[in-house]
């Protein structure tokens, strides 16, 4: 990370989920505050933020967020009925909440800084188990369900991956998206693999 990262605001969606780099998520929106955040960034071409909620809930009064989310860009949209948008989301790079404030209809909006994306790193022979995992998971779900390219050969990659399929808790996921250690998150991931495997 540079010394000195560039700071921008940043509309925040707080979820119950946690959303990796590469990723891919559907939404659907229905609450006015999202839905206007949401045309904003169609009209703009501009992201959000998605990050997963440490205290609170996904509707009414806003959520607290973990201070680590994910920008995300909409690449799809469709308007079913009136009120309800359907849209297509692809994570970008992740970024730190420094400062958050709420709008009158009760967006959050953050000061964030970027953190810079994580080296692309091979797979050290001991983690291959985790890449055979990810392929059967995809062979399974189905290629389509992933974003592509893949990277089999990159630990970030599959770890970022398999951090969104396996059945972990909110806040292991969390940790597992503040790391910037690909290896140390495959590992972490591996030994979880083992012990559902035994």
């Amino acid at each position: 990370m540079s010394a000195h990262p560039k700071q921008f605001r940043l509309p925040l969606f707080p979820l119950q989920t946690v959303l990796f780099p590469g990723g891919r998520l559907s939404l659907k929106i229905f609450e006015q505050r999202y839905l206007d955040m949401v045309k904003q960034a169609i009209a703009d071409s501009t992201p959000f933020g998605i990050c997963a909620i440490r205290e609170g809930q996904e509707t009414g009064t806003p959520a607290v967020p973990y201070e680590v989310g994910t920008l995300v860009r909409i690449t799809d949209w469709d308007m079913p009925q009136a009120g309800i948008l359907h849209i297509e989301t692809q994570a970008a790079n992740r970024f730190v909440i420094r400062r958050i404030d709420t709008e009158p209809n009760g967006l959050l909006v953050g000061t964030v800084d970027d953190i810079s994306a994580e080296p692309t790193i091979a797979v050290p022979d001991e983690l291959e188990l985790a890449v055979e995992i990810l392929r059967h998971i995809i062979g399974d779900i189905g290629a389509s369900q992933f974003p592509a390219p893949f990277a089999f050969d990159d630990a970030t990659w599959v770890g970022y991956r398999l951090s969104e399929v396996l059945p972990l808790k909110l806040s292991i996921k969390q940790n597992l998206l503040e790391m910037n250690d690909g290896v140390t998150r495959l590992r972490i991931l591996t030994e979880f693999l083992k012990k559902q495997i035994n």
